[in-house]
């Protein structure tokens, strides 16, 4: 798909209408399209919408944008933020317009998603064997001249594979050897011998091109920064013997890609240290969750907690629930649960109450502490002020599942202003 019909199906998404599909929208707005609704400007706490409804927070997102290119053009990184976070083309876009080279998947589904809405460069974080998405992707190149896609193989199995399915084609798939983060890791080739075993298999085809390494220092077991910079230096030695054996025939630079959300420092730091080589390289950063950050997982993680001079992420998600039920002093129910709030890594976090006619407070002596499917579970303490009706706003852990429960996300401006809607594709 070219760009411009990319643009055009990012345009459509306004033209969708919103009905009983989408939760915690004003019922008074069904009919209404996305971008009439957008136009209204309606207030999240005032203009009909209920509870619960996750909001994203306009300036700590563009925020959040604004840093991560910063960043990546300070340390000469390229940026290609996984999408699999948000699964949302409107961000896929802004990332791109703040300088992103262009955006990482993880399976098929999502890369049909991102081609659906122009995306021209993709990098799949994952060996693709299955023959039905590859012949895909084969069509998706060749009629699509400027259309790039990078593939990881982590197996001479997976390569055969690979092959079988694309003979015939017009264009050779771009591919990475994976390296594996170390033993019991997840994905990834286990020794360099391996590696290289995979790129002879690769160099035997006509159907792939090798063009680089790459890998997910996450993976590291027991990481701490000695053992990522570890890893992150044999994956660096391993595009350097690479290079020397003239295994990256027939293309213009060497891939070389690793950087998830908890350790994009350290790939900073070894990538700097990349030796000149026969051809420019490609440093790809991959690193997805910073678009809205968290108030659990990430917050903790972050590589800013560690390089603070390089400034901070600010968490953008706020999940507003109503009081439905308080039935004693020492407990409260609201009406977000499993299905509205990410619970995997942490639960949600109390944050602020809002109480008509009243300002908006710290949610003080308030703890979720537990989830059923439509309640969270509330401990409050001695004093604690909350009555049924209180909106009661949730700071989530983990990007990745909350985008993922909700299909349009109101975007607010800090008085509580829609301006925008974000459509994800799960």
């Amino acid at each position: 798909m070219s760009l411009d019909t990319g643009t055009e199906a990012l345009a459509r998404l306004a033209e969708e209408r919103v009905d009983h599909r989408f939760k915690g929208l004003p019922p008074d707005a069904d009919g209404l399209t996305v971008a009439e609704l957008a136009a209204q400007r309606r207030n999240l706490f005032t203009d009909g919408f209920t509870t619960p409804v996750l909001a994203l927070s306009a300036e700590r997102l563009e925020h959040n944008l604004r840093l991560m290119e910063t960043y990546a053009t300070r340390h000469h990184l390229a940026f290609a933020p996984h999408g699999k976070t948000s699964m949302a083309p409107q961000l896929f876009q802004r990332q791109i317009e703040h300088g992103a080279w262009g955006i990482t998947l993880a399976v098929p589904h999502q890369v049909r998603v991102a081609r659906a809405y122009g995306i021209q460069r993709i990098f799949l974080a994952n060996e693709l064997t299955d023959a039905a998405a590859l012949r895909w992707i084969a069509g998706e190149l060749a009629t699509d001249p400027s259309f790039r896609l990078v593939c990881y193989v982590d197996s001479v199995r997976g390569v055969e594979l690979m092959d079988e399915a694309l003979r015939g084609t017009v264009r050779p798939v771009d591919v990475v050897v994976e390296l594996a983060a170390g033993e019991g890791a997840r994905t990834g080739v286990r020794t360099e011998a391996e590696c290289a075993a995979v790129a002879d298999a690769v160099a035997g085809t006509d159907t792939l091109r090798l063009v680089g390494v790459a890998g997910y220092e996450g993976e590291v077991p027991q990481a701490d920064p000695e053992r990522v910079h570890a890893w992150l230096r044999r994956l660096i030695a391993l595009a350097v013997d690479f290079d020397k054996a003239d295994r990256f025939k027939g293309v213009t630079e060497i891939v070389v890609s690793a950087g998830g959300s908890a350790w994009f420092d350290a790939v900073a730091d070894v990538f700097a240290q990349i030796p000149e080589l026969s051809l420019p390289v490609l440093k790809l950063l991959r690193s997805g969750a910073y678009v809205s950050h968290d108030d659990g997982h990430y917050r903790k993680i972050t590589p800013f907690n560690r390089v603070p001079e390089e400034g901070a992420l600010e968490p953008a998600f706020r999940l507003w629930s109503q009081v439905v039920s308080r039935p004693s002093a020492e407990q409260a129910f609201v009406n977000a649960g499993k299905r509205d709030a990410a619970y995997d890594l942490d639960l949600p976090f109390a944050q602020v109450v809002r109480r008509e006619g009243t300002a908006e407070r710290p949610a003080t002596g308030i703890e979720v502490t537990g989830l059923s499917d439509q309640h969270a579970w509330l401990r409050t303490a001695p004093g604690a002020d909350l009555e049924v009706g209180d909106w009661l706003s949730l700071g989530l852990s983990h990007p990745c599942t909350s985008f993922d429960k909700w299909q349009l996300i109101p975007v607010a401006e800090a008085d509580g202003t829609v301006v925008d809607y974000i459509r994800t594709f799960f």
